[in-house]
């Protein structure tokens, strides 16, 4: 007799259950159903808070609901509901960083920054300026820069630097000082450390002309050294 009266409790139970999460009295769907259904976290939490009223209304009196099983289903909900907020929280964040990024791009327009690159212009002789990063400290670095065809027009000896970013100037003449003809020049970096290669980046000043939002930030339109991502960015003149 208790185990049929266990079973019909239970069927009770899983019936009362179901229609409180659908919607419906004695398994009848009610039109309110798909009205009140939200796959949020706020749709959850409110389906969870039904279930567990049901559970506590329709709970088998010889067979209570755990007072452990009872304090892990608050403390589920409680999690689901700061995962929620922190979401939010995250989401409100990444919109300020992203708007504050934009204002910062949007002020380089018209400026000379250090970006990523090799090349180095040539115009009336002008001093040039570029730059070059070290992965650490060098007592020998040299550059070589070089003409639209590969070949060698100048070597500069600039002696030790430190690591991190560093800027070099070049005159304007070849090595058998000559002034070298207007045009794109490019350089390479060698960079040691006693008898151990130093790694080097060489950098390029341009000046920024426009800024463009891509999917994973903002980038910079250097002129003729193409795109530069705005992290990219060493320094601005």
């Amino acid at each position: 007799m208790s185990t049929s009266t266990s079973n019909v409790s239970s069927n009770s139970q899983s019936q009362a259950i179901w229609a409180a999460l659908n919607g419906s009295k004695n398994g009848a769907s009610t039109s309110s159903a798909s009205s009140s259904s939200d796959g949020g976290a706020a749709g959850i939490q409110n389906q969870f808070l039904k279930l567990l009223t049901t559970q506590l209304q329709n709970q088998d009196p010889l067979n209570p609901l755990d007072n452990s099983q009872m304090t892990s289903q608050l403390a589920q909900i409680s999690s689901l509901q700061g995962i929620q907020q922190l979401n939010t929280t995250l989401q409100t964040m990444l919109g300020n960083t992203q708007d504050s990024q934009a204002l910062q791009a949007a002020a380089l327009v018209g400026r000379a920054v250090l970006v990523p690159g090799n090349g180095i212009p040539m115009s009336g002789g002008a001093t040039s300026y570029a730059g070059f990063d070290l992965a650490g400290a060098a007592d020998k670095v040299t550059v070589t820069v070089k003409n639209s065809s590969g070949l060698a027009v100048r070597t500069l000896s600039l002696g030790s630097a430190d690591a991190g970013t560093n800027m070099f100037s070049w005159d304007g003449k070849t090595d058998n000082g000559t002034t070298a003809a207007d045009g794109s020049y490019t350089f390479t970096v060698a960079a040691v450390q006693g008898s151990k290669d130093v790694g080097a980046t060489a950098l390029s000043v341009g000046k920024v002309s426009s800024v463009v939002r891509s999917g994973t930030g903002f980038n910079l339109d250097v002129g003729s050294l193409g795109t530069a991502a705005f992290s990219d960015v060493r320094e601005v003149f």
